[in-house]
């Protein structure tokens, strides 16, 4: 039974899109809805065959938006409609079908996640004005993470902290990190077994995965824990927002901004936030560029050995993300920084496995860990998530 899926990741001013059939091979629909409230509203995406449009939209709202991508489906209508939702607390570990009660769950977790959250409940929202009689499941970056042990999501804080107020480690990128796990349980002769993956983008994070079950990861209880990422810090010293508030009197908005939106690749370099320029402008010597790849690597770097403790085995690493699919800079940074690991790079191969292109790129005869790179399908996977779980329900 061939059942299409419409993906909906719903940002605070962004809706991005996709209708995705049950055959792999079928062509997507897909777009993004950016700008939504301001006058520079637009829509862009592809059609089936291809071809690449923009459509402005001045001041249009999600519902609107929504509308508007109906109207880009090319009488396609879709069988269901997938959610991205970035936190699911405790409650989810796997996706749900959609009714009142998820709807308050996932409002009781919004202190979790100010900026997710919200903006995904008006996507809900406004999907269902659109498509009142058609299926709705939540797919949570969450859940995939709700396998860890207590000795990996728990802080070393009050226990009533964690029982009252669900402060713990929760992780993120789920989607992302099922997939490619997934993915290279399939394509490499070690199978499931014990992987790293780096889902390196603007957002970065890390996980520990054994037997398609994740054991530990790099973000915490909100997407700032962790690596170094486009603009977020990563890990700092927790006593630096009553440092900063005591020595410049910033006050939690001030502080939380600046460790959100100033900080990582942007602070470091002074620059961008952009990887290929952080690396354009460090090969020509620019020292904050320089030094801001190097803190990117050795952050990656630390954290994977640190998750390593969480395998019982080490077959492989997996890079994915906008850098880690795209930069064998990167890839290259990050193994040199781990060689007990014994890790092998095919230099020719990471060069060549850039632009969506899928491949392991190790050398062929060493008996060590496997490296691959494989493009993440964080739709797919939601796609997949939401098929299974109305099939299930019916």
């Amino acid at each position: 039974m061939n059942t299409s899926v419409l993906v909906i990741n719903c940002g605070s001013s962004s809706i991005k899109y996709a209708l995705i059939d049950s055959d792999p091979n079928a062509s997507r629909l897909a777009g993004l809805a950016e700008r939504l409230g301001s006058s520079e509203a637009c829509l862009k995406g592809n059609t089936s065959s291809g071809k690449r449009f923009t459509q402005t939209l001045p001041n249009a709202d999600h519902a609107e938006a929504l509308k508007a991508i109906l109207e880009r489906l090319e009488g396609r209508v879709p069988d269901a409609v997938g959610h991205r939702i970035v936190h699911g607390g405790e409650h989810f570990t796997q996706a749900a079908m959609i009714d009142d009660h998820v709807i308050d769950a996932i409002e009781a977790t919004a202190a979790l996640a100010p900026l997710h959250n919200p903006a995904n409940l008006a996507g809900i929202a406004a999907t269902q004005d659109v498509f009142p009689d058609l299926p709705q499941v939540a797919v949570f970056d969450t859940a995939f993470h709700q396998t860890l042990p207590p000795r990996a999501y728990r802080y070393a804080l009050p226990e009533a902290l964690y029982t009252e107020y669900g402060i713990r480690r929760y992780g993120f990128h789920g989607t992302s990190h099922a997939y490619v796990s997934q993915r290279a349980a399939t394509l490499s002769n070690r199978g499931a077994g014990g992987w790293l993956t780096a889902h390196l983008g603007n957002g970065c994070s890390a996980s520990a995965i054994w037997n398609n079950q994740s054991l530990d990861t790099s973000m915490g209880l909100t997407p700032l824990e962790g690596l170094v990422m486009g603009t977020r810090s990563g890990d700092v010293d927790p006593g630096l927002h009553a440092h900063l508030h005591r020595q410049l009197n910033w006050s939690l908005d001030e502080i939380d901004n600046v460790l959100n939106k100033q900080s990582g690749l942007l602070g470091l370099s002074g620059l961008t936030n952009d990887m290929r320029e952080v690396e354009d402008q460090a090969l020509a010597g620019h020292k904050g560029a320089k030094l801001a790849l190097d803190v990117f690597c050795y952050r990656i770097a630390k954290s994977l050995a640190a998750l390593s403790c969480a395998l019982p085995q080490l077959d492989g690493i997996i890079f994915t993300g906008g850098i880690g699919e795209n930069s064998p800079t990167v890839r290259r940074n990050v193994l040199a920084l781990l060689p007990h690991f014994r890790f092998s790079v095919d230099d020719v191969a990471n060069e060549a496995t850039i632009r969506g292109k899928e491949g392991k790129v190790d050398n062929a005869d060493h008996h060590g860990p496997e490296v691959w790179v494989i493009p993440t399908d964080e739709e797919g996977r939601i796609a997949m998530e939401t098929r299974h779980c109305v099939e299930t329900s019916e």
